[in-house]
């Protein structure tokens, strides 16, 4: 095989030198317990051929880099063949790569290349709904109402003398309504079809045994091509009550009409025994060196008791945690989300995860700016304030927080580079459904996915190649430069040098499997615990606080004048003396 860009650079730097991501003295296969997971949303990561859209040539282009800055595994969102009505989360084709990013060759050599320096795949499965476009949605537009293939979706008459209203009223995750009527051959309306997302999106009714097969064939897909995960979108959203009741009231635990509901338990047991059966053919295999293949879901739910149940051995391997993600920041909120986090995972054994942001949410330097820090999708408003100055610093006590606790680690692209939200995208230029959907109340999410800047070029910020005549789709602010890999590579005091040190750091046997003990002397504003030799402490508060006067400094996310610990900074400390 001829070696790409990246493995030569990667070779050139001494990365194959690295060890297996996760290897332990309980084998390499317990890697997604400790892991630090790079996502990568293609479209905006890097754009290889020039016509403005990042693709698979880009990251290949960079996976150089991302083996220095230290990740072990990457999480692509959908790079599939889709219409692009949600950003790729409307699937046309689970076995086609989107032609706009390459072909399902290039995806395979991408893996093969991430292995080789370490580095696993994982890739996006969407199983509440496909595309309007997809073969099985035409296929049951063209058969009709009682066929086969409409019963692979959720299509009902309309309410009311003609049929004209919907047949229900449940809520949508984007706004309007939840069901969209059909055009029958010969012109007259027809049925309606639930989509809890965008019209593009149908629903899939997971009663039907066509829809589980398919899906656990489409695993199989990926692991016979080489990636080590699978993360499960809008996993507690996939099943349905047969009868589509209205959502009325509170419900007994598992039988709300669409979501958590029991039944989905039994769905992801089948995938996980899809997942072990190529965990065990690898543990007799001595050329495989990705470990367990494994589970990781897209679980919003309040209740952690209920969260915890898809986490039960023989069920998902990990879920997100957003509840620590939403918290605003504050040194009580961040200590009950942890706490809660590390008790609701210890009975089932699966590790937490931590993650301050993806390409759904608003980036931390802007919201930790705020004065109401905190995430919700229903409280995303334009114009409002923000402090980038405090948010920026915010944000990078908040990723050592993240990654010194038990667990794994999940890091957005350009997080590492200290990206601010994209604000002033202009309205003609927005694409997300939830703006579109909202009558423009909701700004969308496009202002976390603004391509990234790799190079001081003021032309596409290195995002494309030299001379590239096409812009990025979505526009780069003026000097957004300044955040680029170019400009902060050689800068010891900047954003991508702390995370640099950071991940090196938490590869250490501290980070890794070092005991999590709270050190409770620090006063209520510090968030301060113990990983074995490793002192963590967060100031949280207003005023700076005096540091241990022994302990040796490994990291920080700021100056700590006169040995304290200012406010809103972390500091990592070795306290083995």
């Amino acid at each position: 095989m001829t070696l790409s860009p990246a493995r030569e650079t990667a070779d050139h730097l001494g990365l194959e030198a690295r060890p297996t991501p996760g290897a332990s003295a309980d084998g390499p296969q317990a890697w997604w317990r400790t892991a630090a997971i790079y996502q990568v949303y293609v479209r905006s990561f890097a754009d290889g051929n020039g016509d403005g859209i990042g693709d698979l040539a880009g990251v290949r282009a960079h996976l150089g880099y991302l083996a220095g800055l230290g990740v072990d595994a990457i999480w692509f969102t959908p790079w599939y063949r889709s219409p692009l009505a949600d950003g790729g989360y409307d699937v046309e084709d689970y076995r086609a790569i989107h032609p706009d990013f390459g072909d399902i060759a290039e995806a395979e050599t991408l893996i093969a290349e991430a292995a080789a320096l370490g580095i696993r795949t994982i890739v996006d499965v969407v199983p509440n709904h496909v595309s309007n476009q997809h073969a099985w949605f035409r296929e049951a537009l063209a058969s009709g109402p009682g066929s086969d293939a409409r019963a692979r979706f959720w299509f009902r008459d309309g309410r009311g003398p003609n049929g004209d209203l919907p047949p229900g009223n449940w809520p949508s995750s984007f706004s309007g309504s939840t069901w969209t009527r059909t055009t029958d051959p010969d012109g007259t309306p027809g049925q309606w079809y639930l989509h809890l997302f965008t019209p593009e999106q149908p629903d899939l009714n997971w009663g039907h045994p066509d829809v589980r097969r398919e899906h656990e064939d489409v695993l199989r897909f990926w692991f016979d091509r080489g990636v080590a995960g699978v993360r499960i979108d809008s996993a507690a959203l996939v099943a349905k009550d047969p009868a589509l009741p209205e959502i009325t009231g509170t419900y007994a635990p598992g039988q709300h009409p669409n979501l958590d509901r029991d039944d989905l338990h039994d769905i992801y047991r089948s995938w996980r025994a899809v997942a072990d059966s190529y965990t065990e053919r690898a543990a007799s295999d001595p050329d495989d060196h990705l470990g367990d293949r494994v589970l990781v879901g897209e679980i919003w739910l309040a209740d952690l008791d209920r969260f915890a149940l898809y986490l039960r051995p023989d069920e998902i391997h990990a879920a997100f945690n957003f509840d620590f993600m939403a918290r605003p920041w504050g040194a009580d909120g961040f200590r009950a989300a942890i706490e809660e986090t590390l008790a609701v995972h210890g009975p089932v054994g699966a590790p937490a995860t931590w993650v301050l942001s993806n390409h759904d949410v608003t980036r931390p330097v802007t919201r930790f700016g705020r004065a109401d820090s905190a995430f919700s999708f229903d409280t995303k408003r334009f114009g409002t304030p923000t402090d980038l100055v405090v948010g920026a610093r915010r944000a990078r006590a908040a990723a050592m927080l993240a990654a010194a606790l038990p667990g794994a680690l999940y890091v957005y692209q350009g997080d590492e580079l200290g990206l601010p939200e994209v604000e002033d995208i202009p309205l003609d230029r927005i694409e997300d459904p939830m703006h579109h959907r909202s009558e423009g109340v909701d700004p969308g999410r496009d202002g976390c996915r603004v391509p990234l800047p790799w190079t001081t070029d003021p032309a596409t910020a290195g995002f494309s190649p030299d001379g590239a005549a096409a812009e990025p789709w979505l526009p780069q602010p003026a000097g957004w430069t300044a955040f680029s890999v170019e400009a902060e590579d050689a800068d010891p005091g900047s954003t991508l040098s702390l995370y640099r040190r950071m991940l090196a750091i938490r590869r250490e046997d501290a980070l890794q499997h070092g005991a999590f003990s709270w050190d409770r002397t620090r006063g209520d504003d510090v968030l301060a615990f113990r990983r074995g030799t490793l002192l963590h402490l967060t100031n949280c508060g207003a005023t700076a606080v005096p540091l241990p006067p022994a302990a040796e400094v490994l990291l920080a996310s700021g100056a700590l004048p006169d040995h304290t610990l200012p406010a809103d900074t972390s500091v990592w400390l070795d306290v083995r003396s």
